[in-house]
């Protein structure tokens, strides 16, 4: 089994180690498993692709690559220069720090790089750990990944419903903010919503006089309706949700039709 992994935290982030190590247990002794992941962080990039100015990439070991580029862009790398056409049976990303439920997923670039797998037309899994009080002190604050993100990985693979429609499947994958041992199991669940949790910036002046913005994020730890991924999560519970890149709001298109016609 080939598989190609990547990420947005970065090519030295701890949770791609996590993710190699997941990679490593499914693609077994016999298998391959090849990293193309940004060279710098570009966690919020979303689907975002360098089409407007070349990227560089740097082979740093066997079957490992630095791209100078987003996570969609290292997919890119991976599938038309790195492993020169030949195509991986899955593509991996994250293990992202941090949670990418709800309205974060919209924002990840880890959900970019899987997005872009999924629109290439193979399979693909975005992974990410959701962060709290109960982990942020542990020795190893992706435990809960590490100990059950093969397990979660090869169920997907093997019972995951695929398919080849025009805007494949892909699956994000949300660990819950608590110690291994402490999970409860997996749900499926839609993507929920954070009420009044939104992204702001933050002013800031610099010695120089000069004023920039940061953008802030909200609470993280605020449940979503019954039934989604961060309400999932907070309970204790891996959260599986199946997505999908088209847009289209489909249940509106015969009474949006009947109102302009």
């Amino acid at each position: 089994m080939r598989i190609l992994i990547t990420n947005d935290d970065g090519i030295d982030a701890p949770g791609l180690k996590v993710l190699d190590e997941i990679a490593r247990e499914i693609a077994g002794p016999e298998g391959e498993v090849w990293t193309v992941a940004p060279a710098f962080e570009q966690s919020g990039v979303g689907h975002c692709i360098s089409y407007t100015h070349p990227m560089m990439i740097s082979k740093l070991a066997e079957r490992r690559f630095a791209a100078e580029g987003s996570p969609a862009d290292c997919v890119l790398a991976g599938l038309y220069d790195v492993l020169d056409g030949r195509r991986p049976d899955l593509v991996l990303s994250g293990v992202n720090r941090g949670n990418n439920s709800a309205e974060n997923a919209l924002y990840s670039g880890t959900l970019g790089g899987a997005m872009e797998a999924a629109l290439q037309g193979v399979p693909s899994i975005a992974l990410s750990q959701f962060l709290g009080p109960k982990v942020f002190d542990a020795p190893d604050m992706f435990e809960a990944a590490r100990v059950h993100g093969a397990a979660l990985v090869r169920g997907l693979w093997d019972n995951g419903i695929w398919g080849d429609d025009d805007y494949r499947i892909f699956y994000n994958v949300n660990f819950p903010p608590v110690l291994a041992a402490d999970v409860k199991g997996h749900k499926v669940a839609a993507q929920g919503f954070r009420r009044d949790s939104y992204f702001g910036v933050e002013p800031y002046h610099a010695p120089s006089g000069r004023r920039f913005l940061w953008i802030k994020g909200g609470p993280q730890q605020t449940p979503t309706g019954p039934g989604t991924d961060a309400a999932a999560n907070l309970d204790g519970y891996i959260s599986v949700t199946p997505m999908r890149a088209d847009l289209t709001a489909h249940d509106l298109l015969s009474d949006l039709e009947a109102r302009l016609g």
